[in-house]
């Protein structure tokens, strides 16, 4: 079903920037704004990994400096069918993860020191399943084309805004002030339906990383002391990285749950615990 909505949704903002595109630049105007974000994004999905990374201070972990880490990334990767990920610390107290890289050979799987601190070894094993299943889906390339088509209606947008203001419109049926219009809220709803994916996205991992580990309910309780302490020590996080995290790091989550790059924590935990029920966990 997550799936499902994130297809519906991909397909909404690809219809989403050819009608913006139809409507502000023509066939030509939709070509040059979709390179000038794919380039922008192409450079983003090849070295996010390295970028983030280092925003963050991140430094890869050997075997031997967490041995303990390492087996159960390993154990799960391999219930995961997948091939090992590079393994990454983040010297920050507040506790979140995050998995990035283009593919499951180029993955990344980084933790947070306050992490290390502050689950407990079952709970670690949920957090780690649900970054594999983010790398088994592949979010980072589907999170890049969505960020892609959001991107190129926001460049369109911003060409129909300054095309009104400087130029009116060019065509006898439309205004100026109808250009504008579409300048402010064209891009409102590309964010809404990023943000919306992302949070498909969220949903999809934690089902995935409930069956890889088997254990959804200490994934759902991982969630709730993340979210807990997200909360008081937010994360010093880079707005455009904060859907790359298990839990939002900023403090608060949006005005409302439209404008959220999360799922409530609440439904989270719920749906986990569902699953749970179902695999005869609780």
């Amino acid at each position: 079903m997550n799936t499902i909505k994130t297809f519906f949704l991909m397909l909404l903002l690809t219809l989403l920037f050819v009608l913006i595109g139809g409507w502000v630049g023509g066939r030509n105007g939709m070509i040059i704004a979709l390179i000038f974000a794919g380039l922008m994004n192409f450079f983003s999905y090849f070295y996010s990994d390295k970028i983030v990374l280092a925003m963050y201070g991140a430094r890869p972990l050997s075997q031997a400096e967490a041995p303990q880490l390492y087996q159960i990334v390993d154990r799960l990767r391999r219930q995961a069918n997948l091939p090992m990920p590079k393994i990454a610390i983040i010297p920050k107290s507040a506790p979140n993860a995050f998995a990035t890289g283009r593919n499951p050979k180029n993955a990344v799987v980084a933790v947070t020191q306050g992490l290390l601190n502050l689950v407990t070894k079952d709970e670690l094993e949920g957090v780690i399943a649900h970054e594999l299943a983010h790398i088994k889906h592949r979010d980072m390339l589907i999170s890049t084309l969505a960020a892609t088509l959001a991107g190129a209606i926001m460049v369109l947008a911003r060409i129909a805004g300054y095309s009104a203001i400087f130029f009116g419109s060019r065509r006898r049926d439309d205004s100026g002030l109808g250009l504008i219009i579409l300048a402010i809220l064209a891009p409102i709803a590309a964010m809404l339906i990023h943000f919306a994916i992302s949070r498909q996205r969220e949903y999809a991992a934690d089902h995935e990383g409930g069956k890889i580990s088997y254990k959804p309910e200490k994934l759902a309780s991982a969630l709730k002391k993340l979210e807990n302490y997200a909360k008081r020590i937010p994360l010093q996080a880079n707005p455009s990285t904060a859907h790359l995290f298990i839990v939002n790091p900023l403090r608060g989550g949006g005005l409302i749950n439209l404008f959220r790059t999360h799922p409530r924590t609440e439904e989270r935990v719920k749906r986990l615990m569902e699953l749970a029920r179902s695999m005869g966990r609780v």
